[in-house]
């Protein structure tokens, strides 16, 4: 049709050719000059003939995941049927990175990477992949018929691969997955693993390896200089971390050792710094504080995480928590925060990363402000309070033992990450209790250290007057004894005593235990004489001014009785067994059974039978001693211990080797799980050998 004519045939159809402003059918009319005259294309859904990417470019400081990596590729690899995996895990550990990663090496096509933070988000990255789809409809379409194009497109084809990069509520892309039954999806969440149960398959992203973390840093900062490692585990080993410390140093020129000293001194404004350029948005700080501003409708999480910041990061009792609030108001918080990745949980246990409790312990994270400070401190206070009542918590476990052991973890971190000038007296009686357990289970530089710290402290708040003060610096003498430092043990209950005489006067009530302590002291340390006769005033003013039958004057004449008896040269050597039965008699009757001084002679006596050539009566004897020490201390104590070892040593002696071999297994494993690399510990172990038969007593 040269002429340009053209023809119309149909009920009200219309041509046109040449230019025309105004068609009119009877019905309605239109203005031409304003429609939109699409392509041919417009109307097409077929694949893509050329590469349609948008990745991060992938990092060349990208390092380890070797296993998340291989899962990706095992789960895409697979023909047909959608596939959606969800990695998550703590904001900072590398989720993001990981996606664009593997992304990058993918085959796929499209590779579209897509914010989806919200659903405003995610509408606007569809669309933008509708314009990559079709760029020659980008002056003719409108965001939302972009994106409808792409949900069209997305359901008519595959090979394609679509990274939805931090997806805050997997309802905002259910829709999505609706519409595309037959792509790939990959996606990246701080959400747990039961947020995407039945909508993708989770991939749980950890921290990286201490090798890798060193690798990370150095690097970027090859001039780190030394402490890289020490600096790496301080910041938990999270990527984000480690890459922005990394990222500051070198542009600061200073190496790992001088921001650990920063971090240490400055905490809140180096967890806010970045590197010039850097995303401040991204500071592990701010990553954080975007999830807890999710969680405000919760507000026993913020509590919950501003408590647990000052325990040990793992093994935390959920049980420890619920005085916070009522059952539903603790296990929906536990719920939020586990569902965000802020903390883990193991059945009845927490963990949280060591880097979320650097953070949520530290003020001023969005500026400086007096109430953050107070904030942090009524955490603290909590803390101390809730782990005080967990003590009660533990004697009544069905393993206390094992419940103290987490107990005591849990008081020593919150010693290590508390300035002592800030301790409480709450704190100093909470590191006091924590010290004497250990050192009946004899973790002596342990108990050592807290109780040290717990005396100092009540000196500071209390005075050298007060009866805690006194009571604390009695624990100290005590662990300082029981660590071999006797002359520190005698020098310090020598003070406490005068200090309780010049406070209270010399019959004072409270003087009499302090009196037969420092007894007791003076002759194990080798003044036995002036033990004794500082043992034998003591009882004879306590039974005048307490009675006869008070505890205090019981205790006063068994540590003139238990004086009397001690050779010149050792402690606990074994006498004669009319000797030793009535030394043991005589504790039963005045202490009772339960007694450690009682339980001590049970042990003797089982020697002296051996001694005797009596090794029958020995072994049941040792046996019966067993039994009480672990039916009143634990089998983990002490005591329990030293029984349970003398035991095997002697069923070794009574040819029972059977048997022997059987409580040496049994025994060693309780001392690995109880005293570790505990100096006593490998005494005992030696002994437990058939090796140390000969050197057993």
């Amino acid at each position: 049709m040269s002429d340009g004519s053209v023809e119309a045939s149909g009920e009200r159809s219309v041509a046109a050719g040449g230019d025309i402003r105004q068609v009119a059918t009877g019905d309605f009319a239109t203005l031409a000059e304003h429609a939109t005259v699409l392509p041919p294309e417009a109307f097409t859904t077929g694949p893509v003939t050329s590469p349609v990417r948008n990745v991060p470019p992938r990092g060349a400081r990208f390092v380890g995941r070797a296993r998340e990596l291989a899962l990706l590729d095992a789960a895409f690899g697979e023909p047909g049927g959608v596939v959606v995996h969800a990695v998550h895990g703590l904001g900072g550990i590398g989720k993001s990175a990981l996606a664009a990663h593997w992304a990058g090496t993918t085959d796929f096509n499209p590779v579209w990477w897509i914010t989806a933070e919200s659903r405003t988000d995610l509408d606007a990255g569809l669309a933008a992949l509708g314009r990559a789809l079709q760029p020659a409809l980008v002056d003719s379409l409108s965001e939302d018929a972009f994106r409808e194009r792409t949900l069209q497109w997305l359901s008519a084809n595959d090979g394609w691969l679509l990274v939805l990069d931090n997806v805050t509520d997997p309802a905002d892309i259910e829709a999505l997955l609706a519409r595309a039954p037959g792509g790939r999806f990959l996606i990246t969440t701080r959400r747990g693993a039961t947020s995407w149960r039945g909508i993708a398959e989770p991939l749980d992203l950890d921290v990286l390896e201490p090798a890798e973390a060193v690798e990370l840093f150095t690097a970027i900062h090859p001039e780190s200089g030394d402490g890289v490692e020490e600096l790496c585990r301080e910041l938990g080993w999270l990527p984000l971390a480690v890459d922005q410390a990394a990222a500051y140093c070198r542009e600061a020129g200073i190496g790992a050792r001088e921001y650990l000293t920063l971090l240490a001194g400055y905490p809140a404004d180096m967890y806010a710094a970045t590197a010039e350029g850097g995303d401040a948005q991204r500071a592990v700080a701010r990553v954080w504080r975007v999830t807890l501003n999710r969680l405000t409708g919760t507000p026993a999480c913020q509590t919950i995480l501003e408590v647990i910041a000052w325990w040990a990061p793992d093994g935390i009792p959920r049980a420890y928590l619920e005085s916070l609030g009522s059952p539903p108001e603790i296990t929906d918080a536990l719920r939020r925060l586990a569902a965000h990745s802020m903390i883990t949980l193991h059945g009845d246990t927490i963990s949280v990363h060591r880097l979320v409790q650097a953070v949520a312990r530290t003020p001023d994270l969005g500026g400086s402000s007096a109430m953050s400070r107070r904030l942090v401190e009524i955490g603290r206070g909590l803390a101390v309070l809730l782990l005080a009542d967990a003590e009660t918590l533990s004697l009544v476990d069905d393993d206390p033992q094992a419940s103290h052991r987490v107990w005591g973890a849990h008081v020593e971190a919150l010693a290590a990450r508390s300035e002592p000038d800030t301790d409480t007296v709450e704190a100093a009686e909470l590191y006091g209790s924590a010290g004497a357990q250990y050192a009946v289970d004899g973790h002596n530089a342990r108990a050592v250290s807290l109780c040290e710290r717990a005396a100092h402290i009540a000196l500071r708040v209390c005075g050298r007057d007060h009866e805690v003060t006194r009571g604390l610096q009695d624990s100290l003498a005590d662990a300082y004894e029981l660590a071999g430092e006797s002359d520190r043990a005698v020098a310090l209950s020598s003070r406490v005593l005068e200090d309780a005489e010049r406070a209270l006067g010399p019959e004072h009530a409270e003087t009499f235990p302090l009196r037969s302590t420092l007894a007791d002291l003076l002759a194990k340390n080798g003044e036995r004489e002036r033990g004794e006769a500082l043992a034998r005033e003591n009882a004879e003013a306590a039974a005048r001014v307490l009675g006869s039958d008070h505890p205090d004057t019981v205790e006063a004449r068994t540590t003139l009785s238990t004086i009397r008896r001690l050779s010149e040269a050792e402690e606990f050597v074994a006498g004669p067994v009319e000797v030793v039965e009535r030394r043991l008699a005589d504790a039963v009757e005045e202490l009772g059974q339960s007694h450690p001084m009682a339980a001590t002679l049970m042990m003797e006596l089982a020697v002296a039978y051996r001694k005797a050539g009596e090794l029958d009566r020995a072994v049941r004897q040792i046996a019966e001693a067993e039994t009480v020490c672990r039916e009143y201390y634990g089998d983990t104590s002490l005591l329990a211990l030293n029984a349970r070892v003398l035991h095997v040593v002697l069923l070794r002696r009574a040819g029972n080797d059977v048997r022997a071999d059987e409580l040496a297994a049994d025994t060693m494993a309780d001392i690995d799980r109880a005293l570790g690399d505990a100096p006593f510990a490998a005494k005992l172990r030696y002994a437990l050998s058939p090796e140390a038969l000969t050197d057993s007593e």
